[in-house]
């Protein structure tokens, strides 16, 4: 018998472009995005924390050159029983373009971005970002702790604990707690895009758009504490540490991440001969085996 099924009118945006010259020589023929992580594509890891959330409705934005590489490895959805759209970003003007490109789309809904070299894993992740997703006013950022912080939008804190102030890739951090690629908006999100100026870099920040939340005192921020792991899979290093981590996970626990089909299967969006279905697709490897035992109940 399948989950039962959790679902939200939240839509989500995949964000999936960029050149990834950090990449380099990797990414000078394919999306940085379609690198494998371990036994998947990076982009199952985004596409299936939006899932988690019980989100059906996605649209996948990438650069005018990589948008049909994703359309043949996702198709429209339905192998997952969700909604793909698809829309290019001319060129990388920043993240919170997301929400210009995909304004007519949302059409006043809520919704999630989700960066596509991001990976979120804790036990308890799908209860946060059921949460966040059910909050009708205001936005939900989650934030981790790194050694390097200057790479990131920084979250600094009260002595209570509240958020105080966000800097993006500040020169001289006041805190190690980085902003992760995971953004849950309210309906203002696109007009407040609309709103914000491009940085000195030329891009439209995502973290000035958090900065009006914030500032609105609607912004929540959630800490990712022990137990939990996020990777940030833009560089070699941290590329390797990503495959590294699924495959631990995978192998001593028997525990599938980031597979968009399992998801699917766990949050009632398909039955188990959909996923025995997909499964097949990839009957020669481990993941087939892992997805077929889930089908059968095993």
């Amino acid at each position: 018998m399948n989950p039962q099924k959790i679902e939200t009118a939240m839509k989500g945006i995949l964000l999936a472009g960029g050149s990834g010259t950090r990449l380099h020589p990797m990414t000078l023929a394919t999306s940085k995005q379609l690198l494998p992580v371990y036994d998947k594509p990076m982009i199952y890891y985004p596409l299936s924390t939006l899932m988690l959330a019980g989100i059906r409705d996605i649209m996948i934005i990438s650069t005018p050159d990589d948008l049909p590489q994703f359309r043949r490895l996702l198709g429209d959805g339905t192998q997952y029983g969700v909604r793909f759209t698809y829309r290019v970003q001319p060129s990388p003007d920043g993240i919170a373009q997301a929400f210009l490109i995909a304004e007519d789309w949302l059409q006043g809904a809520a919704c999630a971005l989700a960066l596509g070299d991001n990976l979120i894993f804790a036990d308890h992740l799908s209860v946060l970002l059921q949460a966040a997703a059910r909050r009708d006013v205001g936005a939900t950022v989650f934030a981790y702790q790194v050694q390097d912080p200057e790479r990131y939008g920084v979250v600094s804190f009260d002595a209570d604990g509240r958020a105080r102030d966000l800097v993006e890739k500040p020169a001289q951090p006041t805190s190690r707690w980085a902003v992760t690629g995971l953004y849950f908006y309210d309906s203002r999100v696109s007009a407040f895009a609309r709103a914000i100026r491009p940085s000195a870099r030329g891009e439209l920040e995502i973290t000035d758009l958090n900065r009006i939340y914030l500032e609105e005192g609607s912004l929540q921020v959630e800490k990712l504490g022990r137990g939990c792991a996020w990777l940030d899979a833009g560089v070699p290093d941290a590329l390797m540490q990503a495959g590294m981590f699924v495959q631990t996970i995978q192998s001593r626990q028997g525990m599938l991440v980031g597979s968009p089909a399992e998801v699917a299967f766990r949050m009632g969006f398909i039955d188990a001969a959909q996923l025995r279905a997909i499964a097949q697709t990839v009957h020669k490897t481990e993941l087939g085996r892992l997805l077929r035992d889930l089908a059968d109940g095993r």
